[in-house]
């Protein structure tokens, strides 16, 4: 890891972008920049008057190894994308001479692995789902969402197959999704999985979680149906004097009012506090304030083995117990009973029996509370970037060996 790398990161996004994509794309490119490595990340232009600068939206330290350069496109979506794609052609053919392309963008891997092998450096993809099965299973995981074709589905799917076939490396969020790739496509040299990760100060200390008569439950996130807030409102009927914070919800989009009518509808709108979109410095502050932290992620289809959410990694950081759902993919990280408790997914009662195992119980909480704690170091955004510049600095090699 002593030799230092240009880099190019690809990302067809608006930036800065409030979904977790943007917090991770940001995050993985400042500390891969941290390392010293130059990083330039290519970004759609914010659409925000007057636009929003990057570092300080993400709560981030300008860096002078990271360059965010963001492209100004226009029109339809499909015009966007291919204005952002001519420009990656041109900056990677005939503009700048990188050591290595690292994108999560699974249309922009597959159009760089169709040019000539010699015009482009090597292409690192990050995959954090299985495409054709997210198009598929669109109804359940967006509210408004609509299940692709099988047309679509097929060509995503001969995307995926050459991405994993031709990339010169993979990187893989999840054990499942890795196992899910073997599967489908057979077995690949330089592929990894690495998780997501979180940011972890400099200086940080465990506090004991406090005794409570009204217990704070929170999420932060995301509202899509998947994501399983809707339990969560569920659960309040079986929990006497809990209230709850929800953090997140874009105003333009429906679940914050699909959430905030099954409150009412239930009776329990009186116990439970929408934030919206908040400020990413403010959330830290906002999870401490909590009694337990929920993640009840919804089981849809095999959607359950890829997710690698940032909120459970801020959640162990946090020093707060967690209560979450029983799904393949967060029992990577999570095991019941040790650092955190997990209950059937989707399922109100059980959810609401999992949080009073957490609040009827003050040693128990502080245990589980303290293992997430302490392994959430496993998952700081620098121990990510180690890994991930290790893989990287291999392909170069590689391609060195090979020219």
């Amino acid at each position: 890891m002593n030799q230092r790398l240009k880099l190019l990161y690809l990302a067809d996004i608006r930036f800065p972008l409030e979904r977790a994509n943007g917090i991770q794309t940001m995050e993985a490119c400042h500390a891969a920049a941290s390392f010293g490595h130059d990083v330039t990340l290519l970004v759609r232009a914010d659409t925000r008057r007057p636009s929003r600068d990057p570092f300080d939206f993400y709560d981030l330290s300008p860096i002078e190894t990271l360059h965010v350069c963001q492209v100004q496109v226009w029109g339809t979506h499909q015009m966007r994308r291919v204005g952002y794609l001519l420009h990656v052609i041109f900056r990677v053919i005939a503009c700048e001479d990188y050591d290595a392309i690292l994108t999560r963008d699974l249309g922009v891997a597959s159009i760089l692995l169709r040019l000539p092998g010699s015009k482009i450096p090597p292409v690192i993809y990050e995959s954090h789902n299985f495409d054709p099965l997210v198009a598929e299973s669109l109804s359940s995981v967006v509210s408004g969402g609509r299940a692709a074709s099988e047309a679509k589905r097929r060509r995503l799917l001969a995307r995926e197959e050459r991405v994993w076939c031709q990339a010169d490396g993979y990187i893989s969020t999840t054990q499942g999704l890795y196992t899910e790739l073997i599967k489908r496509f057979g077995h690949r040299q330089r592929a990894v999985v690495i998780p997501n990760g979180v940011r972890i100060p400099a200086e940080r200390a465990f506090v004991s979680p406090k005794e409570s008569s009204d217990p704070l439950l929170v999420y932060a996130g995301h509202l899509y149906p998947w994501k399983g807030v809707d339990v969560i409102v569920h659960s309040l009927q079986f929990l006497s004097k809990v209230r709850l914070v929800i953090v997140g919800g874009v105003p333009s989009e429906d679940d914050l009012g699909r959430l905030q009518e099954l409150a009412r509808a239930l009776g329990v709108q009186k116990r439970i506090t929408f934030t919206g979109l908040v400020p990413r410095k403010r959330v830290p502050s906002l999870l401490a304030d909590g009694d337990v932290l929920v993640l009840p992620t919804l089981a849809v289809g095999s959607l359950g083995n890829y997710t690698s959410p940032l909120k459970l990694f801020e959640y162990m950081a946090s020093g707060k117990p967690i209560v979450a759902s029983n799904i393949p993919a967060i029992r990577e990280v999570l095991t019941d009973e040790h650092n955190a408790v997990l209950v059937e997914p989707g399922d109100g009662e059980a959810l609401g029996r999992g949080i009073k195992r957490v609040i009827s119980d003050h040693g128990f909480a502080g245990r589980i509370a303290r293992r997430a704690f302490d392994e959430a170091t496993n998952y700081s955004w620098t121990q990510r970037a180690g890994r991930v510049m290790d893989l990287l600095t291999a392909v170069v090699q590689d391609r060195h060996r090979q020219n």
